[in-house]
């Protein structure tokens, strides 16, 4: 069922914005799930929602598609144009409004519209980091008289260092503290097939970015970026890859920096787990019993040939083709397994001749 906006937020449709502002203020520290130990499920769930309905609400453009079209227009990229207002991931309402359009090489490339929501936390410490600070207390680490609220991120850099002062990192997670002087990183999720963590790929996202040329005092302007991603082979979903004053600039302090997180597509045959590859395959009663061959195309354009003539295939029997997996990151030559699952397909019926057959052919059996 479609969110309404205004019935999260419990304002009606022509609300300010103050209005807007001071409803999700108090439903964001309602729900935090720090404030919700006992039902975290339930408050995370509400805190996004709560989260998602004001970046929309605060942005004029979104709010506009949104009245019209409704969460599916929104969504679908009806009424976004020209990769500005409308385009993916900004924050609406205060700083944090990067917008992004994704190209990769070798592909057509093109505009990526539909609106997607933004990290909840991101949301939370940029609303409460930008002077809107009533209402912290009981906050571990804030007192109760407000102070910089927090968000999660990864602690250190990583392993993948490349041009243009972007790094890669995939690790544990810790908490810290933000201030003004030391914004909040915006998070994007970057969508990649597994065809491109197998060889690697290089993606250009163009990025639309306030900045102030002119003074802190001065009226923002837009400058647009291209910004290079290095797909290493091997990464892993979780890895991230951060440009440091990449992202929109703030009015007293630093540009935010601009953090992509690897998003690994669903493939139609092969799973992920680690770095082994899992397939499926479904056999006939006939081939588990007297042997196939079968052939697989590789995530590399390889054709793969797979031969099991010598032995019977029970149900839940799999085969390991070792070094057939995904590149092990850091390793120029390994891989993992490719692991594959057979399914035998039993029929549904048979005739009294089949099964005199049968018999015939295995008497002791």
């Amino acid at each position: 069922m479609a969110k309404d906006y205004y019935e999260i937020l419990g304002v009606s449709k022509g609300a300010s914005d103050e209005a807007i502002k001071k409803a999700y203020r108090t439903m964001a520290l309602k729900w935090h799930p720090d404030r919700n130990p006992n039902q975290k499920e339930m408050a995370d769930k509400k805190f996004k929602e709560v989260s998602e309905a004001y970046e929309v609400l605060s942005d004029k453009n979104k709010r506009a598609i949104y009245d019209q079209y409704g969460e599916d227009g929104l969504k679908g990229g009806m009424g976004a144009g020209g990769g500005g207002e409308g385009a993916p991931g900004g924050f609406g309402g205060f700083p944090g409004g990067a917008t992004f359009t994704f190209t990769t090489s070798g592909g057509p490339g093109g505009g990526f519209r539909p609106f997607t929501p933004s990290n909840a936390e991101d949301i939370f410490a940029q609303f409460f980091s930008s002077g809107d600070k009533a209402g912290f207390g009981g906050f571990p680490g804030m007192g109760n008289g407000g102070g910089s609220p927090f968000m999660d991120v990864d602690s250190g850099l990583g392993g993948f260092p490349f041009g243009g002062g972007a790094h890669a990192h995939h690790g544990g997670r810790s908490r810290v503290n933000h201030s003004p002087s030391n914004p909040p990183a915006i998070q994007r999720q970057l969508p990649v097939s597994l065809e491109e963590l197998y060889t690697g790929a290089t993606k250009k996202l163009k990025v639309t970015r306030r900045v102030y040329s002119n003074g802190a005092s001065a009226k923002p302007t837009t400058a647009e970026n291209i910004l290079t991603i290095n797909i290493r082979r091997g990464w892993k979903p979780g890895t991230k890859i951060k440009f440091p004053g990449a992202g929109d600039e703030l009015p007293n302090g630093p540009a935010q920096d601009i953090e992509f997180i690897i998003q690994e597509k669903p493939h139609p045959v092969f799973k992920r787990e680690g770095n082994n590859l899992i397939m499926r395959m479904d056999l006939p009663l006939v081939e588990a019993l007297t042997g196939f061959t079968r052939t697989v195309q590789t995530l590399d354009g390889r054709i793969l040939t797979i031969k099991d003539e010598g032995r019977i295939v029970r149900p839940g029997v799999t085969l390991r083709l070792t070094q057939e997996g995904m590149p092990i990151k850091g390793s120029s030559d390994n891989k993992g397994d490719l692991i594959v699952e057979y399914r035998v397909n039993f029929p549904t019926s048979l005739s009294e001749d089949q099964k005199r057959q049968i018999r015939a052919a295995m008497p002791s059996y």
